[in-house]
C-alpha cells in the first residue's frame, strides 16, 4: 500500500504542472509559471502610498457649514476624511485617523510599559453582578448602556473596568508581595450613553481609552506608584508638544480620596480651571468652595479661571474596591493582606480630537508631529509637457527616502492626482495637516533644480536646490535628505546625459 500510495503521489506531482500549463493558455489572465514556482512563496510587494488609492472621502465640502458642529477639531477631521458619522456619538475611524491613532497607543505603550505597566485585554461585556457588588450597578445611572441576554441575566457596556480588573485578581489565590506593584492596563471601546453627544471625538457614547489599574502592598507605596503614572502622563503629553495643565480633581463615582485631572487649555472646553499664578495652585471649579475667590494653598493671590479639554484622570483608590472583591496578597510575614489600589484614564480618541483643537487654525489641521499620519507628502507637477520626467524624479525621491531614511519608510505619499493643479493639491495637502510637503515644479527640470519645500509645522517654507541647502527638516533628518535628495538628482542627470530618459 505505502509503494502504490507512493507511486500516485509521485505521478500527481508529474502531472500538476502539465494540466495548470493547459489551463492557463486556456485563461489569457494566466501566466504561465516554471513548475518549480508551485513550491516557492513569493515575497510581499509593498505598495507606493498614492493620494489616490487612499480612502479619505470628504464629508464637508468647502465652505459648508457643519450644521450643529461647534468645534473646530470635528469640521476639521469631517472634512479632512478622517472619520465618518454613524450613530450619534459614534464614527467610523477612516484610515488616516486609525494610522494617527495608532502611532498614539504606541506611544503610550512605551510610557506604560517603561514604568512597569503590562497590557491585558477585559471584556467589555460585564456582568451586572459584579457591579452590584461594588454599589455603582445604580450609581452610574443612565449613563451606562445596559443589556439583558435570552438567560434574563443583566451585563453592561464596560465604560470603565475597576470591578473586571479587582474580580481578576482575585481570583489569582498565590500572589505575592515580591510580585507588587502590579500595573494591568488595556486600550478598548468604551461606552458611555451620553445624554447629548457633541464636539465630534471629543465627547460621544463609543470611543477609546486607555485604562490603567495599579496594586500595591501598602498606602505608601501606591502614592509613589500614583506620582509615577502622573509623571508618565506628563512625559507623553510633552512628546506630543501639547500645553497641559494638571489639576486637582474630584473622584466623582469611580471613589478614592486622590484625584488629577489632565487638561489642554482650550475655549471649547467643557471643564472650569482655577489656577493660581502665584503658587502654581490649581484645581478643577468642582473641588473649590463655592464663592472662593483667593488661593486656598498660598491665601495672597486670586485665582484665574479658564477652561480645559480633559485628556486624562488619574484616582487613588486606596481599599475601595480591593476590600470589596477581597483581592488579597501574601505579604512578608506569609499573611493575607489587601491589595491598595489606584487607577489611571487617558482618553485615546480624545486626545487625538484635542490636539487637532489646539494645534490647528481654522482651515486646515495641524498635527503633533510625532501623530501626522504621514510625514512627507510629494507633489509632482500639473500633466504639461515636462511632467512624465518630473513624475519619475518624484517617484525616485519617494522611494530614496524610504530607503535611505528608515524613520520614513511608510511615512512618505505621492500625490498622483497631476490632473489637478498644485495649488489645489497643496491646498488638499494643508487640511490634512502632513508635517512637510516637497513640491516637485517645473522648476525641478531646470538646469539649476529648485525643489519647495512647506513646513506646515512652522508655516514656513524654503527654496532647496540640488545640494539640498535651506531645507527646513531639522538636524540631523536634514543631513540625511539632503544627501538623498543630491543622490536622486544625480542619478537622474546620468540618466538624461546617456540618453535614458526619466
Amino acid at each position: 500500500m505505502k509503494v502504490l500510495m507512493h507511486l500516485c503521489h509521485h505521478k500527481l506531482l508529474t502531472l500538476l504542472p502539465r494540466t495548470l500549463s493547459r489551463a492557463c493558455r486556456r485563461n489569457h489572465h494566466c501566466t504561465l509559471q516554471p513548475s518549480h514556482s508551485v513550491h516557492v512563496l513569493s515575497k510581499p510587494v509593498t505598495l507606493t502610498p498614492l493620494v489616490s488609492r487612499l480612502f479619505q472621502p470628504s464629508n464637508l465640502r468647502e465652505g459648508q457649514e457643519g450644521g450643529d458642529m461647534t468645534c473646530r477639531s470635528q469640521r476639521l477631521m469631517l472634512q479632512a476624511g478622517l472619520i465618518h458619522p454613524s450613530n450619534p456619538g459614534c464614527f467610523y475611524y477612516l484610515p488616516a485617523a486609525l494610522r494617527s491613532m495608532e502611532k498614539l497607543v504606541r506611544l503610550i505603550d512605551e510610557e506604560m510599559q517603561a514604568i512597569g505597566g503590562q497590557k491585558v485585554d477585559m471584556p467589555a461585556l460585564c456582568g451586572a453582578e459584579l457591579w452590584k457588588r461594588s454599589g455603582r450597578w445604580e450609581l452610574m445611572g443612565k449613563e451606562m448602556f445596559r443589556l439583558r441576554d435570552r438567560h434574563d441575566i443583566d451585563y453592561c457596556l464596560g465604560p470603565t473596568h475597576e470591578e473586571a480588573v479587582t474580580e481578576l485578581l482575585a481570583s489569582q489565590s498565590t500572589l505575592s508581595y515580591r510580585q507588587l506593584p502590579l500595573l494591568l492596563y488595556q486600550v478598548t471601546r468604551k461606552f458611555r450613553d451620553e445624554q447629548k453627544p457633541k464636539f465630534g471625538l471629543l465627547r460621544g457614547r463609543e470611543f477609546y481609552m486607555k485604562d490603567m489599574y495599579s496594586f500595591d502592598i501598602s498606602e505608601e507605596a501606591a502614592l509613589h506608584t500614583y506620582q509615577s503614572v502622573c509623571h508618565a502622563y506628563g512625559r507623553l503629553l510633552d512628546r506630543l508638544g501639547l500645553k497641559w495643565v494638571q489639576v486637582q480633581a474630584d473622584t466623582g463615582n469611580i471613589g478614592g480620596t486622590l484625584s488629577h485631572e489632565f487638561h489642554l487649555p482650550a475655549d471649547v472646553g467643557e471643564d472650569r480651571l482655577l489656577m493660581c499664578g502665584n503658587c502654581g495652585f490649581s484645581a478643577n471649579f468642582e473641588t473649590v468652595e463655592p464663592g472662593q475667590a483667593d488661593c486656598p494653598q498660598c491665601h495672597t493671590a486670586l485665582l484665574m479661571e479658564s477652561k480645559g479639554i480633559e485628556v486624562g484622570h488619574t484616582f487613588y483608590l486606596g481599599k475601595k474596591y480591593s476590600q470589596v472583591f477581597n483581592a488579597t496578597f501574601t505579604n512578608a510575614q506569609n499573611k493575607p493582606a489587601v491589595a491598595e489600589m489606584g487607577c489611571f484614564g487617558l482618553g485615546v480618541t480624545r486626545i487625538l480630537a484635542a490636539s487637532i483643537e489646539v494645534l490647528s487654525s481654522e482651515d486646515s489641521i495641524c498635527w503633533p508631529r510625532l501623530l501626522a499620519p504621514y510625514q512627507v507628502c510629494i507633489l509632482p507637477p500639473k500633466k504639461g509637457s515636462k511632467a512624465n520626467e518630473a513624475m519619475h524624479l518624484a517617484e525616485e525621491l519617494l522611494q530614496s527616502l524610504g530607503t535611505s531614511l528608515p524613520n520614513l519608510k511608510g511615512e512618505v505619499v505621492l500625490d498622483d492626482r497631476t490632473q489637478l493643479t498644485i495649488g489645489k493639491r497643496l491646498k488638499d495637502a494643508n487640511r490634512l495637516g502632513y508635517p512637510y510637503v516637497v513640491v516637485v515644479g517645473q522648476k525641478a527640470m531646470e538646469e539649476q533644480p529648485v525643489f519647495e519645500v512647506v513646513c506646515q509645522q512652522n508655516s514656513t517654507d524654503s527654496k532647496t536646490r540640488r545640494d539640498g541647502r535651506e531645507l527646513c527638516f531639522e538636524e540631523p533628518l536634514e543631513r540625511r535628505i539632503r544627501v538623498t535628495w543630491t543622490r536622486v538628482y544625480s542619478n537622474y542627470t546620468i540618466r538624461r546625459s546617456n540618453g535614458s530618459g526619466g
